[in-house]
């Protein structure tokens, strides 16, 4: 009896504790009617914003969102609804993430996943949870044209943590959102919210760092082994890195900076969601050298014991990585580059003429001065000129080039007779006048070729993206008339793109994502690398690539958010190019051909 009544006391006195926090809470938060400041996200490109930039409207909806909250995924599509219902009134709807587990490519893939047009943003230090005074998700707030804050709570009483009603008593935020743009006082301006709590604790104080100092990583033998492993390749002198990462002072002087662009994921350079398909390629951190690197950072930058560092990686060889070429073609003019400023692509053929058909089983595109040449893409170009179908290969800083005779299976690439070479070069500014020189190597097989190394492209045309439209969709597919070895995918839009996806859809109608880019970055033209053997792909599949593109004004790339766009080369238009790349499985070429200049041998004449 005595230890019912303590028991008693315990739940009575914990439900006391717990109203009473939450009643602080609810005190604290900010009042409806307060003028919300103009606070600060970063979008789904990792780019500081402020929601001033979205310019002016006559109303504003907010709802705040994680990953991983069921409610969330149930409520963004009744938003996306409620958004197309007050599509004829100047309404924002935008979607603030506020998970601290969230990276901003998880919250850009949800978006992308669930098919919600309007912007998502990533709340990276909680002050947009503090400024509107939310505390769990999914919470809608609304504010007037004003920024004034009129409603705050649920989109409505139909969904609950532990169930659903049929249909809601209560359309809560669509009911004040009317009043609202009527000019009327919201009845309702509060309302409770059934959902997960926020957990705003990502951002660890300088006490709580001092404290946790000594249990913290260190640099030597830890952090130092993922910097170089992942960042010192191209973060090195000489390079198009902007700052060195070989040395603890290095690090250290940049370790704010390499904390943002890991928390974000910008660095090192990838675009593949982790949730669908494996790459050979992969430079990206694995979740747990994320956190050693955030927690390394937060701990106040341990030195550690170093007599335990790592070794700092080798520079890369001054000769060439897919050994001695077999033919080297050099750019006959010199590109100068000049100190700032904005940098068009610049074009160039090489002086060099493929007689005869040739077979080539490693490229490799090598600057004289890398720290110029943000991406350089690579195409064969005959008589009828060059395009996306006649593409070979590129080169990206820390990318490797290709060289398909590392796999040992006998693949290579065919250029016809007559055909020459053509380089796009991007170009970057470093603060003085440059000069830049690209030679490219080139590599024929040693052995016999089974396969032909091969590419189809999926380049959809008659289009047009529509004025101020965030989530434009475009879509194509091809059928595939033989059994394939998938080798890699590569997109290609402009500035307005914003992500690709590709499915393939199996002869029973199975579908399974093959690649997922949820934040394009026109900046990083990357291939995306499938190990050969990994992913076969039966005749009669269909690959399909969707892509979205983002013409709306709070795209920081967009040239003019006002004009019809079509396709065209140059950034003020569009492309959408999906390239797959395989090899036939039944494919057996059984070809000899000439190392010295990777054309047919006439023993392979005979047998043909």
């Amino acid at each position: 009896m005595v230890f019912r009544l303590e028991l008693l006391l315990l739940l009575f006195f914990s439900a006391s504790l717990y109203g009473a926090e939450e009643q602080a809470k609810s005190e604290s938060r900010t009042p409806i009617g307060s003028v919300i400041p103009d606070v600060r996200f970063k979008d789904i490109r990792a780019l500081p914003r402020s929601l001033s930039e979205m310019g002016t409207h006559d109303a504003w909806v907010f709802v705040f969102t994680t990953t991983q909250c069921p409610l969330v995924r149930q409520t963004l599509p009744k938003l996306a609804e409620l958004q197309q219902q007050f599509k004829d009134h100047d309404v924002q709807f935008v979607a603030i993430n506020a998970g601290s587990n969230d990276t901003i490519r998880k919250m850009a893939a949800q978006a992308l996943e669930l098919e919600i047009p309007f912007p998502f943003v990533k709340d990276v230090d909680y002050s947009c949870v503090n400024a509107f005074g939310v505390q769990r998700t999914p919470e809608v707030v609304l504010l007037d044209t004003n920024l004034t804050l009129r409603y705050r709570g649920r989109f409505d009483d139909q969904l609950r943590l532990g169930g659903a009603r049929e249909k809601p008593t209560r359309k809560d935020l669509e009911e004040a959102l009317q009043e609202v743009l009527n000019g009327m006082p919201v009845t309702k301006p509060e309302t409770p919210v059934d959902g997960c709590l926020i957990s705003a604790n990502a951002a660890i104080t300088s006490q709580a760092a001092s404290e946790q100092n000594a249990s913290s990583p260190a640099f030597y033998g830890t952090v130092d082994s993922i910097v170089f492993q992942h960042c010192s390749q191209c973060h090195r002198p000489e390079s198009s890195a902007p700052f060195s990462l070989l040395t603890l002072d290095d690090v250290v002087g940049n370790a704010q900076m390499i904390a943002e662009v890991v928390r974000d994921e910008t660095m090192p350079p990838w675009y593949a969601s982790k949730a669908h398909g494996q790459f050979q390629n992969d430079a990206s951190l694995s979740d747990a050298d994320r956190r050693t690197i955030l927690q390394w950072v937060q701990g106040g930058c341990r030195i550690g014991d170093v007599q335990a560092a790592s070794t700092p990686p080798e520079p890369p060889s001054a000769g060439w990585r897919i050994g001695e070429p077999d033919v080297v073609i050099t750019m006959l003019e010199q590109h100068t580059v000049p100190a700032t400023g904005f940098v068009p692509y610049r074009y160039t053929v090489l002086p060099y003429l493929f007689v005869d058909e040739t077979w080539v089983e490693a490229f490799e595109i090598r600057p004289d001065n890398r720290a110029v040449v943000h991406h350089c893409n690579m195409a064969y170009i005959t008589k009828d000129g060059a395009g996306e179908e006649t593409f070979l290969t590129g080169y990206v800083p820390g990318g490797q080039p290709m060289d398909l005779g590392r796999f040992d299976n006998g693949v290579a690439c065919k250029i016809p007779g007559g055909a020459g070479l053509g380089l796009q070069i991007h170009y970057t500014t470093t603060g003085k006048e440059e000069t830049c020189r690209i030679q490219v190597g080139l590599r024929f097989p040693r052995g016999k070729i089974h396969k032909q190394f091969r590419h189809f492209l999926l380049d959809p045309r008659g289009w047009q993206i529509p004025p101020n439209d965030p989530a434009f969709k475009i879509q194509a597919s091809r059928m595939l008339d033989q059994d394939v070895d998938l080798l890699g995918m590569f997109t290609h839009m402009h500035v307005r793109g914003r992500d690709m996806t590709f499915f393939a859809i199996s002869p029973e109608g199975r579908q399974e994502t093959l690649l997922q880019i949820p934040n394009y970055n026109f900046e990083w033209q990357l291939g995306y690398e499938v190990p050969p053997g990994e992913k076969r792909l039966r005749s009669g599949t269909k690959i399909e690539a969707i892509a979205h593109f983002d013409n709306s004004s709070f795209n920081p790339y967009n040239p003019d958010a006002s004009s019809v766009v079509k396709y065209g080369p140059q950034t003020v238009h569009e492309m959408f190019n999906g390239f797959v790349f395989f090899v036939n499985e039944a494919e057996d070429l059984n070809l000899d051909v000439s190392p010295i200049n990777g054309r047919l041998t006439s023993k392979t004449a005979v047998q043909n």
